[in-house]
């Protein structure tokens, strides 16, 4: 309804600065060109205005009524005031009307008193240039065309009535027609300006949603990363665990019924140490720590323990699995993901041969070559087939995902997966392994076949730091 509506609007330089730096930085240089155009504007009308009641009271009018003509150019400031202040306020957030739907009102009823004027005076001919403005902003083009030219008319005419010429003089009618032009080629420049700074300030609000949605997704990513993480280390640690203990449990329950109290004892000892190290895993992956095992020791030493342990779980449930450890190469210092991946994954694989492969032998081997690491797990378990079983558990485990322990399991050993809480259920051991590995630019390769064992074959790259795999 102003003179300048648009300057108001949401982004526009009459409406609160922009919260977000990024928006101010867009439009700084647009927004204080454009305050400075609708500042210019108003103070130009109301100086001419003044000007023109002034020099009609000092002069008196063709009628003799100044105060008349004097009372009408107050209505006239007043009606202009009136919508600038109530554009501004409601760009500003301060009211809800919305002024903007009666600025062609608004434009009739200010050119109206502007003709009024003129009519009484001549002095008040120059208000036609801030008015050109007005048309050629809240007008379609060729009407605001058309309307300056008729107030161009106007003002040539009422300059010749003034001057009582019978011949208007050149300096009247130049004066107005070069007026009309430097206004209209000004006020288009205005408006391509303010189009560009609306297409700025949409680009800011584009760019400034889109960043919030990465945000939105990169957060979402970091939360299910996580999930996945405390999903990997509890299916490698405490799973493995709690599966342990549960088959300790059911020996020494065995041994008690056949009266071995003291091999009942042993096995009761070896489920303390297990939940022991099965507390002190869960503590340092909630912490986001790096597993016990590698605590003041080598990853080759923590492998051994772990053949060791595995030894020892297996004799405890009645079995009879020899396991060791291979080393080839020169041991070097491997990145702490790197000892972490590959700890883990032996635990999960020897878990999966104590449990479900009925193997009597076991082999851990891991070859330093320089610019990798590779290790090999090996059982001589009963073995399967993995097209038969990647069916069952396909979704999670890629081409060689089986339904219950990946690593040597097959026939009777996967109804027992099922039955004891083994370490696997539909394919997810394979699957976060794979998924560790692959953090690492690692890959992983599963060789099975029924009553030939498993071998679990993973190979780390050690040119780059490939991921972050937290334990």
């Amino acid at each position: 309804m102003s003179a300048t509506p648009a300057l108001h609007s949401s982004g526009g330089p009459g409406a609160h600065a922009p919260k977000d730096p990024l928006s101010a930085v867009e439009s700084a240089s647009s927004e204080a060109i454009l305050r400075v155009l609708r500042v210019t504007l108003h103070t130009g009308f109301a100086a001419l205005l003044v000007v023109g009641v002034v020099r009609l009271l000092a002069h008196g009018s063709r009628d003799s009524f100044p105060f008349l003509w004097a009372g009408l150019a107050l209505v006239l400031a007043a009606v202009y005031l009136t919508g600038t202040v109530l554009e501004h306020r409601h760009a500003a957030g301060r009211i809800r009307f919305n002024p903007r739907h009666y600025g062609l009102q608004w434009l009739v009823v200010v050119t109206a008193l502007w003709v009024l004027l003129l009519v009484g005076s001549a002095d008040f001919a120059w208000l036609a240039f801030p008015l050109f403005f007005l048309h050629l902003h809240l007008l379609p083009r060729r009407a605001a065309l058309l309307t300056i030219a008729l107030m161009t008319a106007a003002v040539i005419a009422s300059q010749w009535s003034a001057s009582g010429d019978p011949v208007p003089h050149a300096a009247a009618v130049v004066g107005p027609l070069f007026g009309a032009a430097f206004a209209v080629i000004t006020g288009l420049a205005y408006v391509a300006l303010y189009r560009e700074a609306e297409n700025q300030r949409q680009a800011a609000d584009e760019l400034r949603r889109t960043r919030q949605e990465l945000a939105a997704s990169q957060h979402e990513a970091g939360v299910l990363a996580e999930r996945e993480r405390l999903a990997r280390e509890i299916h490698d640690t405490l799973a493995q665990g709690l599966s342990s203990i549960v088959l300790l449990a059911r020996a020494a329950e065995q041994s008690l019924a056949h009266g071995d109290p003291v091999t009942a004892a042993s096995r009761v000892a070896l489920m303390q140490q297990t939940a022991a190290g099965n507390l002190a895993e869960a503590r340092s992956f909630v912490r986001g720590l790096s597993s016990p095992q590698l605590h003041d020791t080598t990853l080759v030493e923590a492998l051994r323990r772990l053949c060791e342990e595995t030894e020892r779980s297996a004799a405890a449930g009645g079995a009879a699995l020899r396991c060791r450890l291979e080393v080839d190469g020169e041991p070097a210092e491997l990145p702490q993901p790197h000892q972490v991946a590959l700890l883990r994954a032996a635990q999960a694989s020897l878990a999966n041969v104590r449990d479900h492969a009925n193997a009597g032998n076991a082999v851990v081997t891991l070859t330093f070559l320089g610019t990798e690491v590779t290790m090999d797990l090996y059982d001589d378990g009963v073995g399967f087939d993995p097209d038969l079983t990647a069916g069952a558990g396909a979704a999670g485990a890629g081409n060689s995902g089986t339904r219950a322990a990946w690593a040597g399991s097959a026939g009777a050993g996967t109804a027992r997966a099922g039955h004891d809480g083994g370490a696997d259920g539909g394919g997810f051991g394979l699957r976060s392994l794979r998924e560790r590995v692959e953090a690492l630019s690692g890959s992983l390769e599963l060789e099975t076949a029924p009553g030939e064992g498993t071998v679990v074959a993973i190979r780390l790259p050690l040119d780059h730091a490939g991921g972050d795999v937290r334990d």
